[in-house]
């Protein structure tokens, strides 16, 4: 009976069987049998034959559907802001600017075949929120979240958190339908950029967070990413997607600043951050969730201050010193 060839496996591909070699006429003839069967086995993977090409992709479909242009993030995410500059809302004599606290947003991680894993904040009022729910609904858009960030705003506002995967410009689709619904501004036209007095001590605040951020208009943008790995529905979530710490600071005048945001935690660090900034007069205004099974599970804790700008820096970086943040 005659002998059966040996089996050759590749990295977890299914294996093949190889002819015994009796020359080296056979051995390289062998050798490019199997580099053949081996690009073969590459083309038909998804994880090796994909990997790399979707974070060049073009966007031009979802932003056409959106009716508005992305800003590209590391890893090719395209993120998508949604400001409510309609709405004038207070709160503690502070009239909030969008980029502080109602900065709607959207952010497509590219997925294999056009499609994309979808996550997102709207900024809502409560007559909004009904129809918006069902717009989302009947596009396949899920809401992982629907509550406060801040307390005694007027207007009183709202966070509805919402995820998708699937067919990327679909989603866009929907997404544009459901804030149809809403009065979220169409994006202005860009105008020329005119100087803006920024009354901030930013590099002062920067050394007391040991972190740098970027001005958006008048408010002090600083993003603080997680050292661990987060997942969802078996994809990588990067900190453009929600998931790094957010503290915005806008000046009031005085060098003080109305501050915001929030913490990303995990549960083992939700009552030492919550003790440490209320211990530096750092008010907490919502805890809670944002996502629906993500991995590790993490917490949301937002907060509301109004002071002196490079104190309340030195008070949030107590908290920072309590997780498991990027150096």
């Amino acid at each position: 009976m005659r002998a059966r060839p040996p089996q050759v496996a590749f990295w977890g591909y299914p294996a093949v069987r190889a002819p015994v070699i009796a020359s080296w006429k056979g051995l390289t003839m062998t050798l490019r049998s199997i580099a053949g069967r081996f690009l073969l086995l590459t083309a038909a993977s998804p994880c090796l034959a994909q990997q790399g090409t979707d974070s060049a992709r073009s966007w031009t479909a979802v932003e056409a559907a959106l009716g508005r242009s992305a800003s590209i993030q590391p890893g090719g995410i395209a993120r998508f802001g949604f400001p409510r500059s309609d709405l004038t809302v207070t709160l503690d004599g502070v009239t909030l600017k969008p980029a502080l606290a109602l900065g709607g947003w959207l952010a497509f991680k590219p997925l294999p075949a056009n499609s994309a894993l979808v996550m997102g904040d709207l900024v809502l009022t409560e007559n909004e929120i009904a129809p918006v729910m069902r717009a989302l609904q009947a596009g396949g858009v899920e809401e992982t979240a629907l509550h406060n960030h801040l307390l005694g705003e007027s207007p009183h506002v709202l966070y509805m958190h919402v995820m998708a995967r699937g067919n990327a410009a679909a989603i866009a689709a929907t997404m544009r339908s459901a804030l149809a619904q809403s009065s979220t501004p169409a994006p202005a036209a860009p105008a020329a950029a005119a100087p803006v007095a920024v009354n901030l001590d930013t590099a002062a605040i920067a050394r007391e967070l040991h972190v740098s951020g970027r001005l958006n208009g008048v408010v002090y943008q600083v993003s603080v990413p997680r050292s661990d790995r987060i997942t969802l529905m078996g994809e990588e979530i990067p900190p453009s997607m929600g998931v790094a710490t957010a503290i915005n600071f806008q000046p009031t005048g005085d060098g003080r600043a109305a501050i915001t945001g929030d913490f990303v935690l995990r549960d083992a660090e939700v009552g030492p951050v919550m003790r440490a900034l209320r211990s530096n007069g750092i008010a907490i205004t919502a805890l809670h969730s944002h996502m629906v099974g993500e991995e590790p599970r993490l917490y949301f804790m937002h907060f509301w201050a109004n002071d002196d700008a490079v104190r309340l820096a030195r008070g949030l970086r107590a908290a920072l010193d309590l997780m498991a943040v990027k150096k």
